[in-house]
């Protein structure tokens, strides 16, 4: 275990939050949970959009917003006002990072151009996260996390082969973005400890995908052929999907031929065991849909939970299919500590997924819960010399405070 008094990898480090939606918000609680200062701006009239993106509801906020906020401190300006972008950029003077998703072009992607805060502020670390890139005819487009996966190809690659496309479950285009975004703010502060500058960093919800289509792509570039729906099914290996059984679905993944023939034993299929053209991983591909059906057959003659504990006593990697709330039932995951409570001030406990890095084997620990609207108005802006009618006017609105 660290030292108690060990500080956090990221603490000294002022990350001023422009952002919203999920993208930028995830990126920003990440390098929250590391022990960075997050200063999260919002517009005084209703903040980030995603606290209305329910329900359910916890307290005034819905759960989405509760889900990438937490460790951070609220602020609302309004940056369209003269008086709102030159508070906002006080803030930026005493910060080492900015995180932006702006829309290429606009107004307030003008009033933070980068070239210009890097003049001020040639220390500072900018995170610019947007729909297409930098370039491009899609450069100056919106985007969302659906859309990402559909221009993208994520949705192509997703469901059963004689189905419609299908979004992933998770928010991959935010979320891929969110987490290239990080990895990319981290080297620039890397890069910054040797050079003493500071960096424009990008990424895209669309580039994140693209990243991620790995072995799709390159098996797409080697043979000419596009990549199409497999259901469960994996592109290069078989067996490796999900099967139906007497009572539900298991998932069996066979990696390599002496996997394969233990399986067949399990199975008691000596016939599949013998077949010279299954001998082969290879073999297994090109013989899939004959494949398939012969081990749906004899996986539905008995239960999940019987071929589970068959194929784990004989080291067949296999699985029962679990909702989400038998994963965070389940002993594994309570064993590793990554729920954690975080004390809310209108809700009370508020259990959140946390960060899912330790350092020396323990895992950061939430600072704070997600803010209320507007929680540290009066804490941040006294920071900044505002005194108190300077702050009732900066922070006006319906939910201002």
């Amino acid at each position: 275990m660290p030292e108690p008094d060990r500080p956090s990898p990221l603490a000294g480090v002022r990350v001023v939050d422009l952002s919203k939606i999920l993208a930028g918000p995830y990126a920003t609680m990440s390098l929250a949970d590391l022990g960075a200062d997050v200063i999260k701006v919002e517009h005084p009239d209703g903040g980030d959009p995603t606290r209305r993106w329910g329900p359910p509801f916890q307290g005034p906020d819905a759960t989405y917003y509760l889900a990438a906020n937490r460790g951070k401190r609220s602020v609302t300006l309004d940056l369209k006002s003269p008086e709102g972008q030159e508070a906002a950029h006080k803030l930026i003077a005493g910060a080492d990072v900015v995180v932006e998703n702006f829309r290429p072009g606009s107004s307030l992607q003008r009033a933070f151009r980068y070239d210009e805060l890097s003049r001020a502020h040639p220390r500072l670390v900018v995170l610019h996260i947007s729909a297409y890139g930098e370039a491009g005819p899609l450069a100056g487009e919106p985007g969302y996390d659906m859309i990402a996966q559909a221009m993208a190809g994520l949705m192509s690659l997703t469901g059963e082969a004689d189905g419609p496309p299908v979004k992933a479950g998770y928010a991959m285009g935010d979320l891929g973005a969110a987490l290239f975004g990080t990895i990319g703010v981290l080297s620039a502060l890397v890069e910054r400890d040797r050079t003493g500058r500071g960096q424009y960093v990008t990424t895209s919800l669309y580039e994140s995908q693209l990243a991620l289509h790995i072995n799709w792509a390159t098996g797409m570039f080697a043979t000419g052929e596009t990549p199409h729906r497999l259901g469960s099914g994996h592109p290069n290996l078989v067996p490796y999907q999900a099967y139906p059984t007497k009572d539900g679905h298991l998932v069996i993944a066979v990696g390599n031929d002496a996997l394969w023939q233990r399986l067949c034993t399990v199975l008691n299929r000596p016939d599949l065991a013998a077949d010279q053209r299954l001998s082969t991983n290879s073999g297994r591909v090109q013989h899939r849909a004959e494949l398939t059906t012969a081990l749906e057959q004899t996986l539905a003659t008995a239960t999940t939970a019987h071929w589970t504990d068959l194929l784990g006593a004989a080291g067949v990697p296999a699985a029962p299919i679990r909702d989400l709330a038998e994963v965070y039932a389940c002993p594994q995951t309570d064993a590793l500590g990554i729920v954690q409570n975080v004390a809310h001030p209108e809700v009370g406990p508020l259990r959140q997924v946390g960060f899912p890095v330790s350092y020396r084997g323990a895992r950061p620990v939430p600072r704070s819960a997600p803010p209320t609207l507007g929680q540290h108005n009066h804490e941040v802006l006294t920071e900044l010399g505002y005194d108190e009618d300077a702050i009732r006017r900066l922070t006006s609105g319906p939910t201002g405070s």
